[in-house]
């Protein structure tokens, strides 16, 4: 059924010209009567998308510029075969037919729809048909070839050999442009100017190779009114305005645009670039040769062609019109369009108008698509607070606007300056992730609980846009704290007194159980005991407790950052007792309690109030006949159960495990190995090795050891291993 139009005039006879195979094309006679002349171009597109417009409709993400009609454009979804028209005015998706090839007239409205076995013009805004032309099966009686303004083209075999060209337009007229002798092929037909389709074919030479040849067609005549060839193939096609035509070509060591004007048939040859530079883009608007290479937005390296580009054919000098294009196309009125993008106004569809009083053409946004063209951060995976508490680490993104740039970022604790560089390794999409392990200073500490910052810079690896930076802030976390934590980072530290009486401080770490190693303070020779008690003080760091030579026991509140606050006086008296071990919940308050024994060998609990004006309840008495071991260590919960735990080494070297019963009490020792009188100190480290389960270090004369737990009363220490503290005479202290 066909779509009401204007009748238009008709061909009265087809004329077949024959082309001989060592001479250019040679155009017809006029027919009889014109074809129909193409209608008023509209400037709705113009209009709607003046320059300079505060908005611009919308146009589909991921799609390439496949033609401009009069009121829209056809494009191409990201899936090769996905056609669609946009309307210009509202934006508005129409989806074309899965089925037919599709392909622009640049008449009107009009699309060509081609199935193989019969074609027909349509019209994309309100889907009406003007004319189909259908063809005999069978390959002998015609092939469809291309479309251009108001007519469709095919091929047809001719009885003595060779192939016709024919022009079918409204009202069923078919008419031959030209015929071409055995051998031609390769023929495709496709819009030029208002006036005039393109004509491209590879011809048959006298040598027995082929070369590619292109002709202008004569829309309103059906005949050739020009050929050309080219020396070099090319997929990219003919460009054509009224004054000049272009096409380009691949040389052995650069490629060059060839630019004809047409009414003297003068060409010069324009380098452009490199040797092999894909399926480059031209086309010609006024006195300019527009080209740019397809690409730039996904590539990974910067490239001169990637840039839309306007020659100027009469100084040769060139503007940059777009930072890179996609895809392009050409209007019924001959105005070159672009899908692609510039930073300053982004990614969609531009036109570009032809300068004023011969200056360079500029682009217009005419339809965008929303999307940024330099690099930005869409987003990111950091939430504002950590939770480190397991140890480990976790996963951290930044989803950016593309995935062609080279990323790097850094974390920095607030407090102490300390920072991580994160390493991004490997292909990666947009959603760029690296796995930070809980390290700070490359990786030689655990990190602080706290404040951070985090900054990110990603540089476009295509060198479009600047380079992306952008920074934020999260917090750190852990719970329950590490009640032997003096610098905030969830690990357990070590404090040991070096022969001048200076403490030093290390800090153990990841799976090597050391760390910084960093002097606390000087004049720790005044005391003859010092015990880390965990949170006594009612705060989130552990503290300490330090007894003078006097018997007088000092509280020490850790201030967080592995120094201590000025000491305060617990009380007097404690001279009195040869063992004291603290770090241990043992009565399921969750306050780390002290325990101690006196010369006649009776253990006393003092609990722990967690206040660090009155840190210890008053002693209650535990049990008798604890003057049978040298040495007790408060390890916290090694045996599986909720309460803290104690081992205690004998004067035969036997150590045994007292398992806590969580009321201060204690169940029936139990035998867990001999030779530990090698050892001058036992410390309960706590977790160490961020399994979950508490750890022990032991000290000799020669060297230090670590023993991690396993959580099985039974056998609650794995095999010891070979550990570091470089400093003297280290202190026993309680570790968690």
């Amino acid at each position: 059924m066909s779509h009401a139009r204007p009748p238009g005039r008709r061909f009265a006879a087809a004329v077949t010209i024959v082309l001989a195979v060592t001479a250019g094309l040679t155009g017809t006679t006029g027919p009889a009567e014109a074809a129909p002349t193409a209608p008023a171009v509209s400037t709705a597109v113009s209009t709607v998308h003046q320059a300079g417009a505060e908005s611009v409709a919308a146009f589909p993400v991921g799609h390439a510029i496949e033609g401009v009609t009069e009121s829209g454009y056809l494009t191409k979804g990201p899936a090769t075969s996905a056609l669609s028209w946009v309307r210009a005015s509202d934006g508005a998706v129409t989806a074309l037919p899965d089925g037919p090839s599709v392909s622009p007239t640049g008449a009107g409205d009009l699309l060509a729809m081609n199935t193989g076995s019969e074609a027909w013009l349509q019209d994309a805004a309100d889907g009406g048909q003007l004319f189909k032309v259908r063809f005999k099966e069978g390959g002998g009686t015609g092939a469809y070839t291309g479309a251009a303004g108001r007519a469709l083209f095919s091929t047809a075999a001719r009885p003595e050999g060779g192939v016709d060209l024919r022009m079918h337009t409204e009202g069923d007229v078919t008419s031959t442009v030209i015929g071409f002798p055995r051998g031609f092929r390769s023929f495709s037909v496709t819009p030029g100017t208002s006036a005039h389709a393109v004509l491209t074919y590879r011809a048959l030479t006298d040598t027995g190779s082929y070369e590619d040849r292109w002709a202008l067609i004569d829309l309103a005549t059906g005949t050739i009114t020009e050929t050309g060839r080219r020396e070099d193939i090319g997929t990219e096609g003919v460009a054509v305005s009224p004054s000049h035509v272009a096409w380009v070509e691949h040389g052995t060591t650069e490629t060059s645009a060839v630019v004809r004007t047409r009414s003297t048939g003068e060409t010069r040859r324009i380098p452009l670039g490199d040797q092999w530079t894909g399926n480059l883009r031209i086309g010609l608007q006024g006195d300019h040769l527009i080209y740019g290479l397809p690409g730039g937005a996904i590539a990974k390296a910067p490239k001169a062609l990637f840039a839309l580009t306007a020659y100027d054919l009469t100084t040769g000098a060139r503007t940059k019109l777009l930072d890179h294009v996609t895809s392009t196309a050409v209007s019924s009125d001959g105005v070159f369009h672009a899908r692609g993008g510039t930073v300053a106004q982004g990614e969609g569809l531009y036109r570009v108008d032809a300068g004023t009083d011969g200056g360079a053409p500029s682009a217009s946004l005419v339809a965008s698509t929303g999307e940024p063209t330099s690099l930005t951060l869409v987003g990111h995976d950091i939430p504002e607070v950590i939770d480190l508490s397991h140890g480990g680490g976790r996963s951290l993104a930044w989803t950016l606007s593309r995935s062609n740039a080279s990323i790097t970022a850094s974390l920095r604790h607030v407090r102490t300056g300390k920072t991580e560089t994160l390493q991004f390794y490997g292909p990666m999409s947009a959603n760029f992730t690296t796995s930070w392990h809980g390290t700070l200073d490359d990786s030689q500490l655990t990190a602080y609980n706290g404040d951070y910052e985090w900054e990110m810079s990603a540089r476009p690896l295509n060198g479009i846009g600047p380079a992306l930076t952008a920074s934020g802030t999260f917090k750190v976390v852990r719970s329950p704290v590490a009640p032997h934590d003096f610098n905030d980072n969830g690990t357990p530290d070590l404090l040991a007194r070096d022969t001048s009486g200076r403490m030093w401080r290390s800090d153990s770490h990841a799976a090597s159980y050391e760390g910084e190693n960093e002097l606390v303070g000087g004049g720790w020779n005044a005391y003859d005991r010092i015990e880390a008690t965990g949170d006594v003080g009612g705060a989130a760091t552990g503290d300490l407790v330090a007894r003078d030579t006097s018997g007088v026991l000092w509280l020490y509140l850790g201030k967080g950052d592995g120094t201590f606050a000025a000491r305060t006086r617990i009380g007097g008296g404690w001279g009195i007792y040869d063992q004291i071990a603290a770090g241990s919940d043992l009565t399921g308050d969750g306050r780390a309690d002290l325990l101690a024994t006196d010369k006649n060998g009776v253990l006393w609990l003092y609990r722990s109030t967690g206040d660090w004006r009155s840190p210890f309840t008053a002693p209650i008495r535990v049990g008798g006949g604890w003057n049978v071991y040298d040495q007790l260590t408060a390890t916290g919960d090694i045996g599986g159960a909720a309460s803290g735990d104690l081992v205690a080494r004998d004067k035969a070297g036997v150590l045994w495990l007292y398992l806590g019963k969580g009321d201060g009490t204690f169940a029936t020792r139990t035998r867990i190995g001999t030779g530990w009188d090698i050892y001058r100190y036992t410390v309960g480290i706590g977790d160490a090795d961020r399994d979950g389960r508490p750890d022990l270090f032991a000290y000799t004369d020669y060297g230090t050891y670590y023993y991690p737990g396993t959580g099985d009363w039974r056998s609650p220490f794995g095999t010891r291993e070979s550990g570091s503290l470089p400093v003297t005479d280290p202190v026993h202290t309680a570790v968690l």
